[in-house]
């Protein structure tokens, strides 16, 4: 389950994985698995993670919702009937809060700014501190879409009301141990409100500007030349990427829906473009999963994806010192970064054939890209990576009818068979696992999952401490 925030914007990506293109042949090597390797593969204690008293819960993705210390961040439902559902349009009807835990599994209330309203985290730093948005219970009268705002949960769990930047509503999307946070704000400025719903990600008719909120002011970082930008993650360091409209960013391509988008990277006061590979169209993270989450690291490396030229097809990309890389694909003709971790590796997914469709999982590292492999002809994508090349992931695979509707999370180490993750979990457990999103320093995973009965939750997988390294 996906923040609802970003439910716009991730429809509106999606739409390019539906592209047909010709494949478009690349050099690179599956690694050989050793299938002995499954039996040393870590044991985990599933820990569920509650609601708020209504029937679901899920997780909160692709932010950042695990920190190092074992800090989690999901969303869950109250009992509380939610006058307007439209803006956190879950399903169940009902008011929706941020929850934090760990792996005690007690559940703590984020609430949401004053009155009846939803609100969810989008980050969480490695010192605890956490970003979001949150309702304000009052209407954007440009668009009667509920007014949003970017906020901060402060140590003591306080909530901040961040504002905007003139205009009508803000997003929090990600936060760092010295309290900067990072989003997207509207100003005063009216925009054609399709150019503006594509980087605010919600309904907005002003323009959209990417932000940095520190020391109780947020301050516009700028654009690459067009009328609006967003900001989607910041470092320990201070470091902040995203992605802005250029000089044209008011004329929208066939080819893509979209118009000229290139990520950007902010440091010390300078807002610098990282160009693309080619086409109009590039972005921190993955086309599919969105620009946000774990998309840079210490060192300010950012990976994305990007079209090439003549915008039909797309490469994942690793800007680094100053150059942005060519990931390649498995020998299709498509591939998409979604994470990277602070050794410089990077995890996603490309074709190994256009026709039949094969796509695996990757990892990319010292300029080569390895096939991570799947399992029983599933198409896989790889999400998280830790320092220790500990890889998780989701499977798309077929189900009895030949169509790709059954869904699986994965967990693989390079060289080494990948393994459904619910095989994994000591005792087995009556909820299913149908994705695997991030996993930390301490080998700790967030997945989403279903209990037996179809409610929604998210879980963290806790290693067991005789398969702990």
């Amino acid at each position: 389950m996906r923040s609802n925030v970003k439910a716009d914007r991730t429809a509106r990506l999606a739409v390019l994985a539906l592209l047909v293109a010709i494949a478009s042949p690349s050099i690179t090597g599956a690694a050989p698995m050793d299938t002995s390797g499954i039996a040393k593969y870590p044991r985990y204690r599933m820990v569920v993670l509650g609601t708020l008293g209504g029937p679901n819960g899920g997780p909160v993705f692709p932010a950042v919702s695990l920190n190092n210390r074992g800090d989690v961040i999901a969303q869950a439902s109250t009992a509380t009937p939610d006058p307007d559902p439209i803006s956190f349009p879950n399903g169940d009807g009902l008011i929706w809060h941020g929850i934090l835990t760990n792996a005690t599994g007690i559940v703590r209330d984020l609430g949401a700014l004053p009155g009846t309203n939803s609100g969810v985290p989008q980050g969480i730093s490695q010192n605890g501190l956490i970003s979001g948005v949150s309702e304000n219970g009052l209407l954007d009268p440009l668009t009667d879409f509920p007014q949003m705002r970017a906020v901060l949960w402060d140590h003591n769990l306080r909530i901040v009301d961040l504002g905007t930047l003139g205009g009508y509503a803000s997003n929090g999307n990600s936060v760092n141990s010295r309290g900067q946070v990072v989003g997207a704000a509207l100003n005063a400025v009216p925009e054609d409100p399709d150019i503006a719903g594509i980087f605010n990600g919600l309904p907005a008719a002003q323009q959209v500007r990417a932000f940095l909120w520190q020391g109780g002011v947020m301050h516009d970082l700028g654009t690459l030349g067009g009328n609006n930008a967003q900001a989607t993650f910041i470092n320990e360091q201070g470091d902040v990427t995203g992605f802005s409209g250029t000089n044209n960013d008011n004329a929208i391509y066939d080819a893509t829906g979209f118009p000229t988008i290139h990520p950007f990277l902010w440091k010390n006061g300078r807002m610098q473009d990282l160009g693309s590979l080619g086409g109009t169209l590039a972005m921190p993270g993955s086309f599919i999963y969105g620009p946000v989450g774990p998309v840079m690291n210490a060192r300010g490396d950012v990976v994305g994806t990007s079209y090439l030229p003549g915008d039909a097809f797309w490469h994942a990309f690793l800007w680094s010192n100053g150059h942005m890389i060519d990931l390649g694909t498995l020998g299709g003709s498509k591939s998409e970064a979604v994470s990277i971790n602070d050794r410089g590796q990077v995890v996603g997914r490309a074709y190994v054939t256009d026709a039949p469709l094969v796509r695996h999982a990757f990892l990319w590292e010292n300029g080569t890209m390895t096939d991570l492999g799947t399992i029983d002809q599933c198409r896989a994508t790889a999400k998280g990576i830790n320092s220790k090349g500990q890889i998780v992931g989701g499977l798309t695979c077929p189900d009895n009818s030949g169509d790709f509707n059954d869904f699986r999370p994965f967990y693989v180490e390079k060289g080494k068979p990948m393994v459904d993750l619910n095989t994994l979990v000591d005792p087995p457990s009556d909820l299913y696992m149908d994705d695997a999103f991030l996993i930390n320093e301490r080998g700790e995973i967030y997945a989403p999952a279903s209990t037996p009965t179809g409610e929604s939750r998210a879980v963290l997988l806790v290693p067991l401490p005789s398969s702990e390294e």
